[in-house]
């Protein structure tokens, strides 16, 4: 079993930056693929990057490409999602999911993943 634990999400405005961390615990003792998705009210669940287990691969939803950065440090069992450049359109609910998949590609897909963060709020004021 894997916890996660997301943080640092918050009211800013357009134009401002935010860095979510997720903390994991339990058996976190293995390369895993991660992920970050978002769920806006009214909309379905979207990825907003992911990085493959192998950790050499990263993808950016095209909303995001350039705005945001995802990275981990795996000695804090962390990972991290810096949002620069923050829009309105990306007030959402984020949450950081780990997948025990072995495939070296960023997996885009939530079901692909079995482990889910809490999520976190992030709103951003025009």
């Amino acid at each position: 079993q894997v916890q996660l634990v997301e943080s640092g999400g918050g009211l800013v405005q357009a134009g401002g930056s935010l860095r979510l961390s997720c903390a994991a615990s339990g058996r976190t003792g293995n390369n895993y693929a991660m992920g970050w998705f978002r769920q806006a009210p009214g909309k379905e669940r979207e990825i907003v990057a992911s990085i493959s287990w192998t950790g050499d691969r990263i993808y950016y939803a095209d909303s995001v490409k350039g705005r945001f950065t995802f990275s981990r440090d795996n000695a804090k069992n962390t990972m991290y999602l810096q949002m620069n450049s923050l829009k309105p359109e990306d007030t959402a609910v984020y949450s950081c999911a780990v997948s025990q998949l072995r495939i070296e590609v960023p997996l885009l897909r939530a079901p692909l993943y079995h482990y889910w963060g809490q999520g976190t709020q992030v709103t951003v004021s025009s």
